[in-house]
């Protein structure tokens, strides 16, 4: 074989291995009518995206005098904020972190440097006054709380990390303290990640070591040491596969990026150099496309990579370039997402007094449902109870169709975050040790909150009112839903056969067949 011809089939060969619908990602801001104007973005040094964003509302920390405080508006919400506008703003000093829960768009979590953590009800709508009275408030750390995650399948676990270098996980239904860590980590905590099933979690310290910890039994799973040889502060994050990709810094200060196999640590599955830059880079993962987008505070860009099975396992895929830099980044979950633009992400940019989407889509020529951009994503619902993952379990999110559009169905069950319940007292000694309330404590608890707060909001059936509809216009609603039911399913049937006969035709005009 030829020189040529080796070099052609060479290349045919990659071209083969890189195919990818995802090479041409389009990313494009939104117009300047569609932005959110005078939003006064917190200034705090805390390396944190200083945003959260679900299908229902946009938070972002703010500049607050004599305290912390951070905005919610609804996502729809486009032109100026005026001053006046209400916050979230019961915290003592700055807010350092804010998370929503991915079982419920109206529960929010945020940390502060006054050493608490809040947990917040939203009204649906927005705020229409200032809120200051957290429906819990969770005080179990001596440092400022830097890291919230929430579990990603169990229903009112949640994660927080101090400065204090320990780790707490909390069950938000009852206001405990289930399981701590105390002696994990020699330094301070830079991220913590959980992984699919929310079985175990990845940390990655000053220390430079990562860590993957089973929270339960409170023991380090894995070590590598110096994951990346810079001093400047590490990102990692758990993938759908079980592996862990890192941010961090060279010896020689540049930024890297790596791929590691959770079965052996020994050496990265792919490194990769990009620049020399300070901004910290903060890793969005989304587990339905495998991409990775990349946000640099202090940037003018954000980088999108692939993640697949093949090498070199972590693929550069374009970047979106602008002339402002940006504080912080809000990352979309795909509920939220246009399917009927084949938008497959979207960003809220946060400059220095305004925060601006930003849209990643896949051109298509077809205005049908694209089912391989958009597999099956996490739902609401949750897939355990708090006291079943406390008790062992582990289950992957459960997953919802985007077909169609997607819109929430009312909840089978939905274990409430109780108003203002009683912290049990919690020991700072080390390990893992899971503490629990006696059952007369608990109703005790629940007693005294309901004489004090009404409970949330839980999105049941009754809650809309349904119960009071005559029994015929229920009947004609139960009607149409089927009817539309069906039609999608006509619909996304079609567009798997559309597909199919423009790959049988495609091949023939390659000359396959």
């Amino acid at each position: 074989m030829s020189e040529l011809a080796r070099d052609r089939d060479m290349s045919f060969r990659r071209g083969v291995v890189r195919q990818s619908k995802f090479r041409h990602v389009f990313a494009q801001a939104w117009k300047t009518e569609h932005c959110i104007d005078d939003v006064r973005v917190s200034r705090v040094t805390w390396d944190t995206s200083l945003c959260a964003v679900n299908p229902k509302f946009i938070a972002v920390i703010i500049e607050a005098g004599g305290g912390g405080a951070f905005l919610v508006v609804p996502i729809g919400k486009s032109g100026r904020i005026d001053q006046s506008c209400p916050t979230v703003c019961g915290h003592a000093a700055p807010v350092l972190d804010i998370q929503w829960s991915p079982h419920d768009d109206n529960v929010i979590a945020s940390a502060s440097e006054d050493c608490t953590v809040k947990v917040w009800q939203i009204p649906d709508g927005g705020l229409t006054s200032p809120m200051t009275d957290a429906i819990v408030t969770l005080e179990g750390h001596s440092k400022r709380v830097g890291i919230l995650a929430w579990h990603p399948s169990a229903l009112n676990i949640l994660l927080t990390a101090g400065c204090d270098n320990v780790i707490c996980v909390w069950n938000l239904g009852t206001g405990e303290l289930v399981y701590q860590l105390a002696d994990a980590h020699p330094d301070l905590i830079y991220s913590v990640s959980w992984n699919k099933d929310g079985s175990a979690i990845c940390t990655v310290c000053k220390d430079k070591a990562l860590r993957v910890i089973d929270p339960r039994r409170g023991t380090v799973l894995k070590v590598k040491e110096k994951v990346h040889d810079g001093t400047r502060p590490m990102r990692a994050v758990f993938l759908s596969d079980g592996k862990i990709l890192t941010t961090g810094f060279s010896r020689m200060s540049e930024r890297q990026l790596a791929l590691w196999d959770t079965k052996d640590l020994s050496e990265p599955m792919a490194v990769q150099e990009m620049d020399t830059s300070n901004g910290v880079l903060l890793p969005f993962y989304d587990p339905d496309t495998n991409m990775v987008y990349l946000c640099g505070k202090g940037d003018c860009t954000i980088r999108y990579f692939e993640v697949t099975d093949e090498s070199p396992y972590v693929h550069f895929l374009s970047l979106y370039s602008s002339k402002e830099p940006q504080r912080g980044a809000g990352f979309l979950s795909k509920r939220g997402v246009d399917v009927n633009k084949c938008e497959i992400a979207r960003f809220y940019k946060l400059h220095e007094r305004k925060v601006e989407p930003i849209s990643m889509t896949v051109p298509r020529k077809s205005d049908l449902f694209q089912g391989d951009l958009y597999p099956d994503t996490a739902g609401l619902e949750p897939a355990l109870l708090a006291d079943e993952w406390i008790a062992g379990q582990d289950a992957p999110p459960l997953l919802v169709s985007l077909s169609g559009g997607y819109s929430a169905p009312p909840s089978k069950h939905r274990d409430t975050i109780r108003s203002k319940p009683q912290l049990v007292s919690q020991d700072s000694g080390a390990g893992a040790a899971p503490t629990s309330a006696p059952a007369s404590t608990t109703t005790s608890v629940a007693k005294e909150t309901d004489e004090e707060v009404p409970p949330p909001r839980v999105a049941t059936k009754d809650t809309d009112g349904n119960s009071e509809r005559p029994k015929r216009e229920e009947d004609l609603l139960n009607e149409l839903l089927a009817e539309m039911k069906a039609l999608r399913a006509v619909v996304l049937a079609q567009s798997q056969r559309i597909e199919l006969l423009e790959r049988q035709l495609a091949r023939i005009e390659d000359g396959d067949v």
